[in-house]
């Protein structure tokens, strides 16, 4: 059903966080959010890249996009980034978490320096922001938080042990805010994408080992293709909104079939 703006999902009023928001699904994140009426801040390190896609989306579609650098493996940037944003904003109604980075690599092959990097992008950080956030939404009574995990999560993958295992910690992580916050009237879920057409793909692709990982992972995919980002995208902004508001604790994979998880 589509409401008096004719949106199918409408987010009007609403002020939204999306961390890694510079480019891939992040990128798509912010232009469907704006769509919806929503106003944006994104929180990415690469700062310049940021401010081009908040300068560009902003453009397109008339809604507030602002864009901050953020470090998110760093809790005391992640709290000056918070404080920032709600000066900006003014509130915070929706935190979506999509900074993420890997390096496929065999497990044998990896090193302790690369396993504290991938996790405290992919876990620390997002416990980091929702640690930042949630005490405003709390206050508030009211808060919405979508993190986005990876398929890895829920049946592993071959050359991404420790990202697999991060992505894994974040939902049972989400989970247990799901069921802590509910009673705050705060929605937590979780997006696990597949592999999607994004920079960080283009740049596994680089190295030999990954393509090969790459490549059959696309043989696998009954639909035999990667995701556009768009494509996860729609499914984060869903759960941002209201068309979900009895939906919490859930885990929903957009990877076109590849693991059809029960």
């Amino acid at each position: 059903m589509r409401n008096g703006n004719g949106r199918l999902v409408d987010l009007s009023g609403q002020s939204v966080v999306v961390t890694g928001g510079a480019r891939g699904i992040g990128r798509s994140i912010v232009e469907l959010l704006a769509a919806a009426g929503a106003d944006v801040l994104i929180g990415d390190l690469r700062l310049e890249a940021a401010q081009t896609t908040a300068k560009e989306i902003a453009a397109a579609s008339g809604r507030r996009i602002d864009a901050l650098p953020v470090d998110v493996s760093k809790f005391d940037e992640v709290t000056r980034f918070r404080d920032e944003t709600v000066k900006l904003l003014g509130k915070v109604d929706v935190l979506i978490n999509d900074a993420g980075w890997d390096q496929l690599t065999p497990f044998l092959k990896t090193t302790p320096e690369l396993w504290d990097k991938i996790i405290g992008i992919n876990y620390k950080g997002v416990i980091h922001t929702c640690f930042a956030f949630l005490p405003h939404m709390v206050q508030r009574k009211a808060g919405c938080i979508v993190n986005v995990s990876s398929d890895s999560a829920r049946v592993g993958s071959f050359g991404e042990a420790i990202y697999a295992g991060s992505k894994a910690a974040v939902v049972a992580f989400s989970k247990t805010l799901a069921r802590e916050h509910a009673r705050d009237n705060i929605r937590v879920n979780v997006v696990c994408p597949g592999l999607a057409e994004t920079a960080l793909v283009d740049e596994m692709n680089e190295d030999e080992f990954a393509r090969k990982i790459l490549g059959s992972i696309v043989n696998a995919i009954p639909m035999k293709r990667f995701a556009k980002p768009e494509e996860v995208a729609s499914m984060v902004v869903f759960l941002a909104s209201d068309a979900s508001r009895y939906v919490t604790g859930q885990v929903v994979s957009v990877d076109g079939g590849l693991t059809m998880v029960g």
